[in-house]
């Protein structure tokens, strides 16, 4: 049986879901829903894509352990529905949070399989589960073919993933999670559930770390802080570091991290080589087709670290 963390008397919690490709980026993330007063993270399902799925695994498991949370943690699947694995270890390390030296092996994940995590626990809290998709979506397209109607049971999702403006960060025009799996992303994408993307452009507008940031941040001297700003090591330059996974996180927790959403239709590039994995979204609406998500076009950089910077202190 899938382990419920129900505390009586605590009716106003928000209930969290987590998938995660876990890396540098992701572990921040994972950070801030950990420590955040009014959330309770139900599960974390880790899915292969920044690095392979153990990898990923023990780093998930790794964060809760630091952040002292007892939170199962449940491994996903190592691959994409129909392609080959390709990681982003060039970026985030060989283990994925910056190659410092940590300890990342022995941890111990829940029995179950991810996706029947992914199942029960919104089964379990029908209309009342935020999933926030850090990763490729492997594991949740996978859950919604197996039962479709989660879809209808999701009281939101939060993606960090695509591209609804700019460029991309791993071909011309796609994002890495999206590009990853893209026939992942199609399913999610066409399913019904109430779906809010934050894409790439979002994250490198408002979620860059400054060099000064990071000094203040790295500052507030407890083990969480050092650990969130050491594990970036791999992909620091003079200019700082993107972290993605947290503005979407962010996003999760309060959504006036976003200042302007749109809703608008997203569909998703599987065929073409030098798209793949592109996130079409119908801005002006020449495909007539209704729209199926809440896209993030601007947000609040300075709300986005208050948030981060608090979920680092005591």
């Amino acid at each position: 049986m899938l382990a419920k963390n129900i505390q009586k008397g605590e009716t106003s919690l928000r209930h969290f879901l987590i998938d995660t490709d876990t890396a540098s980026d992701d572990a921040v993330a994972l950070v801030m829903a950990l420590r955040y007063p009014d959330v309770q993270v139900e599960a974390i399902t880790v899915v292969a894509g920044n690095v392979p799925l153990e990898q990923g695994l023990q780093n998930a498991l790794y964060t809760v352990g630091l952040c002292q949370k007892q939170v199962p943690v449940y491994r996903g699947l190592a691959a994409p529905i129909l392609r080959p694995l390709e990681t982003a270890q060039d970026t985030h390390g060989q283990d994925g949070m910056g190659d410092i030296g940590l300890l990342l092996s022995g941890g111990i994940p829940a029995p179950e399989h991810a996706v029947d995590a992914i199942r029960e626990t919104i089964n379990s809290y029908p209309g009342e589960i935020t999933l926030v998709a850090l990763g490729p979506l492997t594991n949740i397209a996978l859950a919604l073919l197996l039962d479709p109607t989660l879809a209808l049971k999701v009281k939101e999702c939060i993606i960090m993933g695509g591209t609804a403006q700019g460029v991309g960060n791993i071909n011309p025009v796609a994002e890495f999670n999206i590009w990853v799996d893209p026939e992942a992303a199609k399913i999610v994408f066409s399913s019904t559930m109430p779906i809010t993307m934050v894409d790439w452009y979002t994250s490198t507008a408002y979620a860059t770390i400054s060099p000064d940031e990071a000094k203040t941040l790295r500052s507030i001297g407890t083990p969480l802080a050092k650990f969130c700003i050491d594990i970036q090591a791999s992909h620091m330059n003079d200019t700082g570091f993107v972290i993605a996974d947290p503005i979407a996180m962010a996003i999760a927790l309060d959504r006036s991290v976003a200042t302007e959403i749109k809703r608008l239709f997203v569909d998703i590039e599987t065929v073409s080589a030098i798209s793949r994995g592109q996130t079409v979204v119908d801005h002006l609406g020449f495909t007539k087709q209704q729209p199926n998500a809440d896209v993030v076009l601007y947000a609040s950089h300075e709300r986005f670290f208050e948030i981060l910077q608090k979920s680092l202190q005591e």
